[in-house]
């Protein structure tokens, strides 16, 4: 007996292995990624429309031809799924890389290729409802939590910054001016994407340890800090 609710609903042919069944699959696999690529895509991410679209085809697909070969030869293990899902982990892995003001960019993308690749492939066994409710999950977090996200670090005592100085003797008289602001330094990292261009950039994490500080927001602190002398440019990272 289907265990599935939506299976229940449709009939046992919307959890087998047939032409009518794989339809229905494509067509609502390919409405769940349409909908969640245009979000990346309106956010200019580098995974995009046609990326999830065929992503989550193939790992639904995937599903399916192991979904067959588990009710055809009874066998116990989803390999292809397997194999896609470590594909898939292997070539997002390879695309979160650090920009040039040594932010980490691609993450959040990433780990959305990697589930939406898992709700696919669970569609694809015909579990119906649990990909649905994955799906909902999976746009919740990308879209009901930015903006609690945004809150967070805006009310955060912690906050990093990208630092362009007008020359490395510089750096003395900024560390000095942001002690005196309050600020306590937490780390100061040279950026690497700037080694050889004879700039002085640097990432700078602080921690708000005045407390009338600690009422401002971190624009009206990096408003401070930029009107500095000898400071170039600065912005928050993040």
């Amino acid at each position: 007996m289907p265990t599935d609710y939506i299976v229940k609903w449709l009939g046992n042919w919307s959890g087998e292995v047939n032409i009518a069944s794989t339809a229905l699959k494509t067509a609502v696999v390919i409405i769940m990624a349409v909908v969640l690529g245009c979000e990346r895509s309106r956010n200019r991410h580098a995974a995009g429309l046609r990326t999830f679209i065929v992503l989550s085809i193939g790992s639904m697909f995937a599903g399916v031809a192991d979904l067959y070969f588990i009710q055809t030869y009874s066998t116990g293990f989803p390999f292809m799924s397997a194999a896609v899902l470590i594909g898939i982990s292997i070539i997002t892995a390879n695309t979160i890389i650090y920009s040039s003001k040594n932010q980490i960019m691609g993450l959040t993308t990433s780990f959305g290729v990697w589930t939406m690749s898992i709700v696919s492939a669970i569609l694809g066994f015909g579990l119906y409802t649990a990909a649905l409710i994955g799906f909902a999950a999976l746009m919740i977090g990308l879209l009901g939590f930015s903006r609690l996200e945004y809150y967070i670090k805006a009310k955060s005592d912690h906050f990093e910054i990208h630092l362009e100085l007008k020359s490395r003797s510089s750096l003395q008289e900024f560390i000095t001016a942001a002690r005196e602001f309050g600020l306590k330094i937490d780390n100061i990292e040279v950026n690497p994407a700037y080694a050889n261009s004879g700039l002085s950039v640097y990432t700078v994490r602080f921690t708000v340890v005045d407390k009338a500080l600690g009422k401002k927001s971190h624009s009206d602190i990096i408003e401070a800090l930029s009107v500095l002398d000898c400071v170039y440019y600065v912005e928050k990272i993040g």
